[in-house]
Order: C-alpha cells, then structure tokens, then sequence
C-alpha cells in the first residue's frame, strides 16, 4: 500500500496478529465509530 490515507478514504482490510496471539482485522473488527490505531514495531 503506497497511497496515503485522506480525510473520507476507506480504511483497507488489514488482518493483524495480536502479541500474545490472537488476530484482529481492520476496520471489521472494531465496533466504534472513531479509533485510533497505533502500529509499533516490538523488536528492532
């Protein structure tokens, strides 16, 4: 993915892995109307 996201741009499907296992899948997964993620790279 290389095009930025824009004010009004659907948010693409992404299906993460969860530390401590488990997966989460973007944006289905998440049931409010505003959220905020943050991606962190665990381990340089």
């Amino acid at each position: 993915m290389s095009d930025q996201l824009v004010p009004g741009a659907v948010f693409p499907d992404l299906n993460l892995n969860i530390a401590g296992g488990g997966t989460l899948s973007l944006p289905s997964d998440i049931t409010t109307t505003y959220t905020i993620a943050l991606f962190y790279r665990g381990h340089w």
